[in-house]
């Protein structure tokens, strides 16, 4: 069972986490989520443990119940330039400024973030795993980046990113060698999965 809270039901603490570092192409989302004193759900979990029907139903539910929640997308172009670890963290931050409620501690699934917010942070080793504000938070920034995914596909669908979502699969590292790259895969990345000259 998730924890519901880090310190206390009286302190406003937002779960923050992210969806997509590891994916070849598109953005990586986060998202902020500040969930309501005695909020409770059994399904509620790390979004990797749920299925696609699942995520879609709580995250309906997380976003009738949260005192405020945001999702953030920093793109391939920011990913290519600032590197990955850097545009979760820059993604978080811009998730917490985008929430119309202030919250008082930032509990952060990972074990790397930094922020020049006037907010204390606590980072959660498997956190998504641990509270139901990180889970919530993954559920969000999961479904929303799939749906920005799916919704790429049709502009390119040779790549199958509706099912594949930009993740180093073996269709799409095939689909990268017969068609080139487009102007939304990450060039800093490894796309074909050759071995590094350095390994």
């Amino acid at each position: 069972m998730l924890k519901p809270f880090f310190k206390s039901p009286d302190t406003l603490e937002c779960g923050l986490d992210e969806a997509g570092r590891g994916c070849l192409a598109g953005g990586v989302y986060a998202a902020a989520v500040i969930l309501p004193k005695g909020f409770h759900n059994e399904l509620l979990n790390d979004s990797k443990k749920l299925t696609d029907k699942q995520r879609r139903s709580l995250r309906v539910v997380i976003e009738e119940n949260a005192l405020a929640f945001a999702v953030v997308e920093v793109n391939n172009e920011e990913i290519d330039r600032i590197n990955i670890l850097n545009a979760s963290i820059l993604a978080m931050n811009r998730a917490v400024e985008k929430l119309k409620i202030k919250p008082e501690l930032l509990l952060v699934d990972g074990n790397r973030f930094n922020t020049k917010l006037d907010i204390p942070f606590k980072t959660v080793v498997k956190g998504d795993a641990t509270f139901m504000s990180i889970a919530a938070a993954s559920v969000l920034a999961k479904t929303y980046r799939d749906d920005a995914m799916i919704e790429l596909d049709k502009t390119y669908p040779e790549y199958n990113w509706k099912k594949n979502k930009g993740y180093p699969t073996k269709d799409h590292r095939q689909a990268i060698k017969d068609c080139g790259i487009t102007p939304l895969h990450r060039k800093t990345f490894n796309l074909l999965g050759e071995p590094s000259l350095f390994d």
